[in-house]
């Protein structure tokens, strides 16, 4: 059998200014970078400066307010890239380790439903383990638990990475609704062919309400869709407002008193709510412990 034999005096760079080329090859600027690092400006670039002179070569040039990567900087980016992965990977196999029911969990979902859904379920999570903290991420992106954006997401889409745990928990059914003055302004309608001149309130980062519609008979075009916003709960404040129509889960549209269902009986496609966490995360007793929790109280939706 043939051994290996790592020569380590040959390796003549410091890991932390390898981080500070990687990140800001990754966000374009120094100032980005030095950000994202907690960092000071010039700092980071004595940094970046220190790793050119220990390599000897150029890795990075200034072009107005961003930077450009040199030849020798896009080929020695990929190196690097590959050591920030196995370097994430050592923080999540040692995350993983603790035993601990006392820390910070992050949990990513969308908009709505951490505004809408959640707060209940926290509140009895605080009770449950007063000893977590909990960082609550409310976005419409899809988080890369792999890099550690968070502990644990909140999905309506069952996500695909083969390193995840994942976990079906409950599926919500949605419902169209809108405010009664609105649907006295086109008539009440009371079936879906009734709808082709009405007013919805569009998310401009998909064609989620076009093709929900869409699948139970109910084509809609951009003449349907006059007013529309990436924030989710501006887009359920302007149908509280009497703007226009949207689909949202019964949860939080039956709750609402200022609006009602614009067809009663209408059965939208419910939508699956799945649950994950990175595999190595899924052995610490703090992730376990809230990942069990929410599955428990979402399911019960």
């Amino acid at each position: 059998m043939v051994h290996f034999c790592m020569d380590w005096r040959s390796v003549k760079f410091d890991w932390n200014r390898a981080k500070a080329f990687l990140v800001t090859a990754q966000e374009g600027s120094l100032t980005a970078a030095a950000r994202a690092l907690g960092l000071t400006q010039p700092t980071l670039s004595r940094q970046v400066s220190s790793l050119e002179k220990e390599l000897g070569v150029a890795l990075i040039e200034h072009s107005g307010r961003g930077i450009t990567l040199t030849a020798s900087g896009l080929e020695l980016l990929e190196h690097v890239r590959a050591m920030g992965d196995a370097a994430n990977q050592l923080s999540l196999a040692a995350s993983g380790q603790s035993q601990t029911i006392e820390g910070t969990i992050c949990i990513t979902t969308t908009e709505l439903t951490a505004a809408y859904i959640l707060p209940p379920i926290i509140l009895k999570l605080r009770k449950f383990a007063p000893g977590i903290r909990i960082e609550l991420i409310a976005s419409n992106s899809v988080s890369d638990l792999k890099r550690r954006e968070a502990d644990i997401a909140i999905r309506y889409f069952r996500p695909t990475q083969a390193d995840l745990i994942i976990k079906k928990v409950c599926e919500l059914s949605g419902q169209l609704y809108a405010t009664p003055s609105y649907l006295d302004s086109i008539g009440n309608p009371s079936t879906l062919a009734e709808l082709k001149n009405a007013e919805f309130i569009g998310l401009s980062h998909n064609n989620t309400i076009k093709n929900t519609l869409y699948t139970i008979g109910q084509p809609l075009s951009e003449k349907n869709f006059p007013v529309f916003t990436d924030n989710r709960i501006v887009h359920w404040e302007l149908v509280k407002q009497g703007v226009g129509i949207t689909v949202v889960p019964e949860q939080v549209g039956d709750s609402e008193p200022l609006v009602q269902r614009v067809i009663p009986e209408l059965q939208l496609p419910p939508s699956e709510v799945w649950l994950t966490s990175h595999r190595e995360l899924r052995t610490s007793r703090r992730v376990r412990l809230v990942f069990d929790f929410l599955a428990q109280q979402l399911s019960q939706l």
